[in-house]
């Protein structure tokens, strides 16, 4: 058996060996690439710049902006990479670093989305005591203890799966570095990893799942008492989106790690990465801010005043 220190590299899978292909590929993330930072920076920017925006709503979508930033930052430039140059090589330390920051991104992304519930919970069924209980200092604490988390789970994650030995393969069977793969090349016994793995993603995401949906039960039990037609509509139009990309996101993260060896499929996991890698940071910024009229009341007036 090779000791961990010998691999030098690992081989990521990809997508296609036909160059056509690999080039579509190319083409396809850097589109998909550019939006996302364009609309995530965007948010941050007019967060920062505008007074009006300095609430605690738009306090946590910018911080969820800037993680989506990241999140997608850490896989997305390595693979069209790979596709462009036609090699799929990754250095062991890129590898590690890679596999940290996928997973303390996505451990923020669900922390920052059930932190974000619980303040729609307050906005909407406690109205009158939101500033008071969604002060700044209990904002910067729910913040600093989900990034402080996240932090501590990516680095937890990462040393209990480079502390393997990876003698058989070095082939990925993803376009990126992901904990269930490297699991199944490790020449070492998996099962405390398995296991580890299994009971860090339920705990996780059960406590958020229901803390979301016993959120969510009291808002839409206080929005259905709501007279006014538009007012019910506000209040859907903003909580449905946030609980379905949710709801996406949370079930290909669980589906991905709590799957068994055994029912791993490349394709099928080439497909739930894109869902809860690439998707949400697409599309958080549409669904959580673009849409918002605040934010495109900003962003008209922050044109204007260029313009001018």
């Amino acid at each position: 058996m090779v000791n961990q220190t010998a691999v030098t590299e690992f081989i990521l899978q990809g997508f296609s060996d036909m160059r056509e292909l690999q080039m579509l590929h190319f083409m396809v993330f850097l589109s998909l690439y550019l939006t996302t930072l364009m609309g995530n920076f965007l948010i941050v920017i007019t967060v920062a710049l505008v007074h009006q925006l300095h609430i605690p709503m738009y306090f946590f979508l910018a911080i969820l902006s800037l993680v989506d930033a990241c999140f997608i930052s850490s896989t997305v430039p390595k693979s069209m990479a790979n596709s462009l140059i036609n090699d799929n090589r990754i250095s062991f330390w890129g590898c590690v670093t890679q596999l940290f920051f996928v997973v303390a991104c996505t451990t923020a992304e669900v922390s920052l989305l059930t932190v974000m519930a619980y303040d729609r919970y307050v906005a909407i069924c406690h109205p009158l005591q939101y500033l008071l209980i969604m002060n700044w200092h209990a904002c910067f604490q729910m913040a600093a203890a989900a990034l402080v988390l996240s932090v501590i789970n990516g680095i937890v994650q990462t040393a209990n799966t480079f502390r393997l030995h990876f003698c058989w393969s070095n082939v990925v069977e993803q376009y990126f570095c992901d904990i269930p793969q490297l699991l199944r090349i490790s020449c070492t016994d998996t099962k405390f990893n398995e296991i580890f793995t299994f009971v860090c993603v339920l705990v996780v995401g059960l406590f958020c799942s229901v803390f979301i949906l016993v959120s969510y039960g009291y808002i839409f039990s206080t929005v259905f008492k709501i007279q006014s037609d538009r007012g019910k509509y506000k209040a859907f139009s903003t909580c449905i989106p946030h609980l379905t990309m949710f709801s996406l996101f949370v079930f290909t993260v669980m589906f991905t790690y709590m799957r068994p060896q055994e029912m791993l499929s490349p394709s099928v996991d080439l497909l739930a990465a894109v869902l809860y890698a690439v998707l949400p940071p697409l599309m958080n910024p549409i669904i959580y801010s673009l849409r918002n009229k605040d934010i495109q009341v900003a962003l008209r007036k922050r044109k204007g005043l260029n313009m001018t």
